[in-house]
């Protein structure tokens, strides 16, 4: 009988056949080389912590990498890690070599494996990119065959395939990413309204800091989260402003909104105390997260392995720069609308950030310029999977660009629609490792037309 395994937050499923968490390299070569004790497809995963089925393994082999977690070398400008290390884990070990990621994404819970050929999301700070992926300088994997490949930036275009191939071209047990000495991180929050954050974004982005978004599309305002280095900055580091927006942000505020959810059958009082809740959340922003000295690696949050009450499910779309102006104000009608017809609104907030074009990885949502993204946030409260539905069609009617592993239930056709030449591209070239499709799972076949 099929196993059962779901994703961290619960809510995609998957059924493999056979289970293997490998504990050597060994393990993921016996799994390729005998196709008839471990059927296709062959699938890994970390902490799953992915939002969308690109994980599952129905009636094939799912790899479960977690064991595989040493973190092998640091260096003066890398760190070389197996593909089961979380990254909370591998940036707290760098600190303490007074080093630091360059993208010090949210969730902690990544994998390096995953950082390595999946899609992330951060706000790109002044000059750098905002996805992983694009810091990383080589990878050790296992395609089908069972042999092992090593690819390096001296390979660059196979490198710029691989850094997007989410284990389509082979399972990645070991990875090098190029890392910076740690900077005074100076961060500040103001809010805005919708009008006036449209009317003054190239105000804002003139300033040269990082900008994430906080979006209340209800009350009509966006909170921006302003990073930037501050290597002049004096005294003591401040080591409470981050743990207390990641305490806010990842559990008392799902764990919050989830009760209120359950406890509140009237949606008018319900959704009322969400927005006062929304406003206490805008008030802490603006005077408590804030300092002139931060670590950056503060940022990481390590989420539980098993996901509890405070668990939360998000989906993202990245927009050209230019446009967001339009499409935000045009979403914030589309919540409204949505909300009135169908009684239906997530019941935490929207988050979204500004990343710099990146063509680091072929299938990069940044590839033709700056994006700015709209990621609605929710505890899975009833109808959210309805209203994926709708986000997504808003989301490629607007131009958006989904990915792969957060952007649940998009279809062939809008993916086809984002990525146009370059899906075609990255689907042939992965069909030269992969020519009987051993790593593509139902989800992955359906997205690359195989």
């Amino acid at each position: 009988m099929a196993a059962t395994v779901t994703n961290w937050f619960g809510n995609i499923t998957s059924h493999p056949a056979v289970i293997v968490d490998a504990s050597s390299v060994d393990d993921i070569v016996a799994v390729l080389k005998n196709p008839g004790q471990y059927p296709s497809p062959v699938r890994a995963v970390g902490s799953n912590h992915s939002t969308s089925p690109c994980g599952t393994a129905d009636g094939g082999t799912l790899i479960r990498m977690s064991k595989m977690k040493a973190i092998l070398n640091i260096g003066s400008d890398t760190v070389t890690a197996q593909a089961g290390a979380i990254y909370i884990d591998v940036a707290q070990e760098l600190a303490k070599h007074q080093l630091q990621f360059y993208v010090n994404t949210e969730i902690g819970s990544l994998s390096v494996g995953s950082a390595a050929c999946c899609g992330t999301k951060d706000a790109s700070m002044p000059g750098e990119y905002g996805q992983v992926n694009s810091y990383v300088t080589g990878v050790k994997m296992v395609p089908p065959s069972g042999d092992l490949l090593e690819v390096t930036e001296s390979q660059s275009g196979l490198m710029q395939l691989v850094r997007s191939s989410y284990g389509t071209f082979g399972i990645v047990y070991e990875a090098t990413l190029r890392v910076r000495p740690m900077i005074p991180l100076a961060v500040h929050h103001q809010t805005f309204s919708l009008e006036d954050f449209c009317g003054r974004l190239p105000e804002l982005k003139a300033r040269g800091e990082s900008m994430m978004f906080y979006i209340f599309p209800f009350d009509n305002l966006i909170t921006v989260e302003f990073r930037h280095y501050n290597p002049g900055a004096a005294g003591d580091p401040n080591r409470v402003a981050w743990p207390l927006r990641n305490y806010m942000w990842a559990s008392a505020g799902p764990l919050f909104c989830s009760q209120v959810e359950s406890d509140i059958a009237n949606k008018e009082i319900r959704y009322g105390v969400i927005n006062g809740f929304c406003a206490m959340w805008r008030f802490k922003l603006e005077n408590l997260v804030s300092s002139d000295n931060t670590i950056a690696t503060d940022q990481i949050i390590r989420y539980p392995p098993v996901a509890d009450a405070s668990r939360y499910t998000f989906s993202l779309s990245a927009f050209p720069e230019a446009a967001y102006p339009a499409v935000l104000a045009d979403y914030f009608a589309f919540c409204k609308q949505y909300y009135q017809q169908q009684a239906y609104r997530t019941n935490m907030l929207n988050v979204g950030y500004w990343i710099a074009q990146d063509r680091s990885s072929l299938l990069s949502y940044s590839y033709d310029g700056p994006v700015m993204t709209i990621d609605p946030v929710s505890t899975g409260n009833p109808g959210w999977p309805e209203f994926l539905t709708a986000y997504n069609q808003f989301c490629s009617s607007h131009g958006g660009i989904p990915l792969f592993n957060q952007t649940d239930g998009i279809t062939r056709a809008q993916i086809q629609q984002a990525l146009g030449d370059r899906l075609t591209t990255f689907a042939a070239a992965r069909q030269t490792y992969d020519p009987t499709g051993r790593l593509l799972n139902a989800y992955f076949r359906d997205m690359l037309g195989a």
